[in-house]
């Protein structure tokens, strides 16, 4: 039997992209943020451990002000897998920002990965028409990133076709109100294993679910709703 590496994730790291954006403006215990991430970071994940980040990873608007921050995450052990979140402005072309990534570091677009016998894939996603933006702007970009999103599935299945698969997402994949959504059961549909998410925070971090539904397993890993700690996948 195969012995799958551990799996990690934590969301919405927001680093500061070159400027000195202090997240404390967000409220005092996103004071000095990072370094509690860090510590947690140090004394829990090994070299040989897999850590997921559901996007919202750095401030910046540029790639050459994102670099600082990809290299203090690839500084940490294990490998990381990363997707595209909404603040991320950095992150246009895909093989400027593969070409920036430290080691042991990568990321999803459109595509899928395999690592330690696992396969990754995974899209940002976006507000789910009717949850409170009915414009077809909107429409048109969650039906994109659903697109995309069944792209990344479909090439997962490709590399592994009964195997565990881990899909990251950063808007929630469920409806405001915690119902199925089209998100929800194209997880199913391609049967995810697990999927990791973040994007809430604040007042929104208890509608954030953890736990299985539909023989899916969802872990919510949002930094500031899990108390800046790692969420270790089971």
């Amino acid at each position: 039997m195969t012995e799958h590496p551990r799996l990690f994730a934590i969301s919405d790291l927001h680093l500061p992209g070159g400027d000195d954006k202090s997240m404390d403006l967000f409220g005092p215990h996103w004071l000095r943020h990072f370094d509690k991430v860090r510590e947690d970071w140090l004394s829990r994940v090994g070299g040989s451990d897999i850590v997921l980040i559901p996007g919202d990873i750095s401030w910046a608007m540029r790639l050459e002000d994102a670099v600082p921050d990809l290299l203090a995450i690839g500084a940490l052990p294990g490998t990381k897998v990363m997707i595209k979140g909404n603040h991320d402005f950095w992150w246009s072309s895909l093989s400027r920002v593969r070409a920036a990534l430290p080691a042991k570091t990568h990321v999803i677009q459109n595509d899928a990965l395999r690592l330690g016998g696992l396969v990754f894939c995974g899209s940002r996603g976006w507000t789910p028409p009717g949850d409170g933006d009915e414009g077809p702007e909107n429409r048109r970009i969650y039906e994109r990133e659903l697109a995309r999103l069944e792209m990344s599935l479909t090439a997962a299945r490709k590399l592994s076709p009964d195997g565990r698969l881990v899909a990251l997402c950063h808007f929630p994949p469920f409806g405001s109100r915690g119902e199925d959504s089209p998100v929800s059961l194209l997880l199913e549909r391609y049967r995810a294993h697990d999927v990791v998410y973040g994007h809430l925070h604040g007042v929104g971090c208890p509608a954030g679910f953890t736990g299985e539904r539909n023989g899916v397993r969802y872990w919510f890993a949002s930094c500031d709703c899990v108390g800046f700690s790692l969420v270790e996948l089971a």
